[in-house]
């Protein structure tokens, strides 16, 4: 049973073709339940496969699902729901914002077979739209027209990418270069990690609390923003007012000079002021000289 068999399988062994009959009758948490029962087991060791972590691969999954929780009527009209998921879950574990997370930052202990360390090594060393594209033809079994779709790149650019991957895995794994036995290796290397999905209760409820926080956060925000607004509105200015200049250093005045000691004619100048104010109040006229 390949990959892609089993992300449409589920635990009862029903595809979700088989399921599509019954669709109609189930309630939107109903027919959610189904669709997480029958893709997040195979769909968790898929995203494995593409990031080499096994909580990074949980993680990724389970955040699909919340989204598809939030958009449920889109994901529900959707002709191939389990591809929807599997997309999403592809992006956000092949996200380049991981990488600046503590956690992260250090390699998880690879699998203990020395042949499937090796191939773990030889897909985490290709480029991510290569890994990826390996992965949805090789190990999903999609055709070449739904890989190029899915991975957003044309038919041609798709089927370069998986030439140079299944050259990179042969060039070091050369007992992988049949493409019959890399996709068995792909799906062995799958089921031999021990990857365990949660309760579509627990992911479905964390899908709305998650829409809850971010809900309140975004009109938290739009509180602080209209209330900022506001108050600058009000405080602001309502004319232009020029800048006051700076101060300039003015050059060649002389310093202030402190007055010193009255001469001996200036002191007579002085009484003869005070003596003639004591009398009448003439006007002082100058005198011909």
């Amino acid at each position: 049973m390949t990959l892609g068999e089993n992300a449409r399988r589920g635990a009862g062994g029903s595809t979700l073709a088989e399921r599509n009959e019954d669709i109609r009758f189930l309630t939107a948490d109903q027919a959610f339940d189904a669709l997480y029962s029958c893709c997040a087991p195979a769909l968790v060791r898929q995203t494995y496969l593409l990031t080499g972590r096994r909580e990074l691969a949980r993680e990724a999954v389970e955040r699909a699902f919340h989204t598809a929780w939030q958009r449920w009527p889109e994901v529900a009209r959707d002709p191939d729901p389990a591809g929807w998921v599997r997309a999403v879950a592809y992006d956000c574990a092949l996200s380049p914002w991981h990488r600046f997370r503590l956690r992260h930052r250090h390699p998880e202990p690879p699998p203990s077979n020395a042949f499937d360390r090796a191939l773990m090594e030889t897909l985490l060393m290709l480029p991510p739209s290569y890994r990826r594209t390996l992965l949805l033809y090789d190990g999903v079994g999609l055709g070449l027209p739904e890989t190029a779709a899915e991975t957003e790149a044309s038919t041609r650019a798709a089927a370069n990418r998986l030439m140079h991957a299944r050259e990179a895995v042969a060039e070091r794994l050369p007992e992988l270069a049949d493409p019959e036995v890399l996709h068995w290796r792909l799906v062995e290397l799958a089921s031999a990690v021990r990857l365990r999905a949660g309760r579509p209760l627990v992911v479905r409820h964390g899908g709305e609390r998650r829409a809850r926080l971010w809900t309140r956060a975004a009109i938290a925000f739009t509180t602080v923003l209209i209330g900022t607004t506001a108050l600058t509105v009000r405080t602001a200015p309502t004319r232009y007012e020029p800048p006051v200049p700076a101060g300039e250093t003015v050059q060649g005045v002389p310093p202030p000079v402190a007055p010193g000691p009255l001469s001996e004619s200036e002191r007579q100048l002085r009484e003869k002021l005070r003596t003639e104010q004591r009398g009448e109040a003439d006007r002082l006229l100058p005198q011909p000289r």
